[in-house]
């Protein structure tokens, strides 16, 4: 069956206070999605942001982000007064997410809350704090000491507690039970508001497209709680850290500075903590969009203290074992397969053997030196197609700043006669391809520039910032993307 759907992070939604969250504005988007005949809302990572506030670097992968909490929830039940959260500062600009003013005032906000919660008490709670104990009993703890060492990694922590003795671990929970309870309340509020939007889209017909990271954080409750998971020294330190070599995108590679795994524990295990890891994203999306498909196949191992990722080196990976394993233990749940990059004649058999789709990017098509699979004359079936992803500039932004000789061809392809609109050839040629899934990003359906672009890879400063502001959907727009969509056969 051909679908469709619109890519867009919780945190670009026009909610009050600063950030996306699971507001009335959320809800309002999924009534938008539906009337708009699509099937899919994609989204980004939901875990807390950690460095550089990118959701690929979460301090944990099980946990959900507070930014996301609908604060205006919190006044209906009675935990808090507008007058509290007006008092605060989440920033001026309502385009954009201000996250230094966000982190200072928001969990300011939300311990007023805590306080007057006695959340101890709620019997949901007390089951939620059960049921999730395999991850949040460690998390909230990580993130009480985190506090209690101002903010720093727990790979700068005191060595009894960073390298987790059982009278260290004691000695803190007991020091900062009222901070560990805080940090629960947080997840609760969290899920409870997560579940219950997710709710009101399945019911109308619009499925979730989550996105789980291949790594995890350094700086994060899951590799400080889970050594024997990664490569790591007798000191806890890396041995080498995760990244990608010189490409288009940057010319002294990426970065990223995630541990590696330690791929033969995980198999001797037979992937314990894994298929725990995808099996709690099905509780929270529908559809698992598998960031860095390639890693499984081959990974890029950076010395570790090396501040470019130009000397690193490819070492091979577990293959199909892990999606083996998956299936027999979880069953052959919908999964997008992040596909992009250099892609070896080995990464397109475990794609081929995996049997998932993979991702064709529009932008990535119109290089007039050579023959593209990303043009759309050669997609398969069985593939998701963008215009462009949150990694890319927006098409508007893009077509202005590609070479004279790619625009050329883009207009040649496309049949581009002016440049009002142009994002429309872009989306028409995406919906009107053979790929099953098509996803445009909403800032494409808005024709926004380069201002509206998500993030820049290899970058710090200015990403994960750009949000939709309230009455920026044109009327008729909905409408507008049902009848193109409805013609390209994507409309259930």
């Amino acid at each position: 069956m051909r679908t469709s759907g619109i890519l867009l992070p919780v945190s670009s939604i026009p909610s009050a206070y600063g950030i996306g969250s699971f507001s009335k504005e959320a809800y309002e988007f999924v009534d938008f999605l539906e009337r708009a005949g699509q099937s899919y809302w994609q989204i980004l990572p939901l875990g807390p942001t950690g460095y550089g506030d990118s959701p690929y670097q979460s301090f944990s992968t099980f946990a959900g982000n507070p930014y996301y909490i609908d604060l205006e929830e919190l006044i209906e039940e009675g935990l808090l007064t507008k007058e509290q959260c007006e008092a605060r500062d989440f920033g001026a600009n309502e385009a954009y997410v201000d996250y230094e003013k966000i982190y200072k005032s928001r969990f300011v906000v939300l311990k007023e809350a805590f306080d007057n919660s006695r959340i101890e008490e709620n019997e949901d709670f007390q089951a939620f704090a059960k049921e999730n104990a395999f991850w949040l009993s460690d998390y909230s703890l990580y993130m009480a000491v985190k506090d209690s060492y101002k903010g720093k990694s727990w790979s700068e922590w005191d060595e009894d507690i960073r390298l987790r003795r059982p009278e260290a671990i004691e000695r803190y929970r007991n020091q900062l039970k009222e901070e560990i309870l805080f940090y629960e309340f947080q997840q609760y509020l969290f899920d409870t508001q997560w579940r219950k939007l997710k709710k009101y889209a399945n019911d109308r017909g619009v499925k979730i497209i989550g996105d789980i990271p291949i790594y995890v954080a350094l700086d994060s409750a899951d590799t400080w709680a889970n050594p024997e998971l990664f490569q790591l020294d007798e000191n806890r330190r890396p041995t080498g850290v995760a990244g990608c070599p010189p490409d288009a995108f940057s010319a002294t590679g990426q970065l990223w500075g995630n541990p590696l795994y330690k791929w033969d524990y995980h198999k001797e295990t037979e992937y314990a903590w894994w298929i725990q890891r995808i099996s709690y994203c099905y509780k929270l999306y529908d559809v698992v969009r598998i960031d860095h498909f390639r890693g499984f196949d081959e990974y890029y191992n950076i010395p570790f203290g090396d501040t470019t990722a130009e000397f690193g080196r490819w070492e091979k990976g577990l293959g199909y074992d892990l999606f083996k394993v998956m299936k027999k233990k979880i069953g052959d749940k919908p999964v997008i397969a992040e596909d992009l990059g250099f892609l070896t004649p080995t990464v397109n058999q475990l794609l081929k053997k995996s049997g998932y789709p993979g991702m064709k990017v529009l932008q990535f098509a119109f290089d007039s030196r050579e023959e593209s699979d990303y043009l759309p004359h050669n997609y398969t079936a069985n593939s998701v197609v963008y215009t462009g992803t949150h990694d890319n500039d927006t098409t508007v932004g893009w077509y202005q700043v590609i070479n004279r000789r790619d625009r050329s061809f883009a207009k040649k392809y496309l049949n581009i006669k002016s440049s009002r609109e142009l994002e429309w050839n872009f989306i028409r040629a995406a919906l009107g391809s053979v790929s099953d899934t098509a996803v445009i990003p909403m800032q494409d359906y808005l024709g926004l520039g380069s201002e509206a672009r998500i993030n820049v890879p290899s970058t710090l400063g200015t990403n994960w910032k750009w949000r939709m502001v309230k009455g920026q959907i044109p009327e008729g727009l909905a409408e507008k993307i049902y009848d193109v969509c409805k013609l390209y056969g994507r409309v259930k």
